[in-house]
């Protein structure tokens, strides 16, 4: 059946209505970023660069790295943004814009976050590369499909309970990376974690500045929690809507973070740029090997 105009919108260039990109213009290995200037930093390393297209807070490139092609697109900050972001992504390469109708045989994307985050936890310092292992999202986006199968509901009962969860707060899901993207992208310069996906950067991250947040100790209580060994090891804004998304659209997913502040000790890296220009870089040389 076809997909309806006011579900799937296409501009009058035959591209998708956010990212303005075609199905040609992007690679089977996706890198998101949240900023749309390190796009470039990304793609100033590729080989070739055959498609340069940026709308709104979305800027794509896609060219090839040591022979190999490679799309690197910008998603914004906010698992809203993943929203759109990876449902157009996979309309790009599953839907036949032509007859509207849903692809026969499917394409799953490999997807890779370079991200920067900040620890909890005094032992993962900063400048570290933190690969999210699992993420536990405090936003709703899962909730508004149908994901319960996909999710570690045993991990986010144990979360709410061990937190004193307020209930007015969105119920936490948890979600996995993908175990063969983990295993590629793992290494002696990587430590892997359990990342908080939070809804803002502020009050949602325990930061007070002119307003008082609803639990104080939150991030306390966070970086406590212990679940058969498995503890919350660092706090962004996107990579559990990253992981929730890839898995119900059959895609894999991981999340790379160059750890910028310790919330623990206090700490904020004195060269932030140049730890996430070697995350780049340690990234396409391991999606190479």
């Amino acid at each position: 059946m076809a997909i309806k105009e006011s579900e799937l919108i296409i501009n009058p260039d035959g591209s998708i209505y956010h990212l303005n990109l075609l199905p040609k213009d992007i690679a089977d290995t996706i890198i998101t970023v949240g900023d749309p200037d390190r796009v470039a930093s990304v793609s100033k390393h590729f080989d070739t660069i055959e498609v340069k297209k940026h709308k709104r807070e979305f800027n794509t490139h896609t060219g090839t790295f040591k022979g190999k092609r490679i799309t690197v697109i910008s998603t914004g900050i906010g698992t809203d943004n993943i929203d759109i972001v990876f449902n157009e992504l996979d309309a790009l390469v599953n839907i036949n814009f032509k007859t509207r109708e849903i692809k026969k045989e499917l394409t799953s994307l490999n997807i890779i976050r370079i991200g920067t985050s900040g620890s909890i936890q005094e032992d993962i310092p900063i400048n570290s590369f933190l690969i999210s292992d699992l993420a536990v999202g405090f936003d709703s986006l899962l909730h508004f499909y149908d994901s319960e199968k996909f999710q570690d509901l045993e991990v986010s009962k144990a979360l709410m309970k061990q937190c004193n969860w307020f209930s007015k707060k969105s119920e936490p899901y948890v979600v996995k990376a993908d175990k063969g993207l983990v295993d590629l992208l793992s290494s002696d310069k990587t430590v892997n974690g359990f990342t908080a996906t939070n809804v803002g950067f502020y009050g949602p991250q325990g930061r007070i500045l002119r307003l008082q947040t609803q639990d104080n100790n939150l991030n306390d209580k966070l970086s406590q929690f212990d679940f058969n060994g498995l503890r919350i090891t660092n706090l962004e804004m996107e990579t559990a809507g990253i992981y929730g998304l890839a898995a119900l659209l059959g895609h894999k997913s991981i999340s790379l973070n160059a750890i910028l502040a310790n919330r623990a000790t206090g700490k904020f890296s004195k060269n932030p740029t140049g730890i996430v220009e070697d995350l780049i870089k340690y990234t396409l040389d391991k999606l190479v090997e």
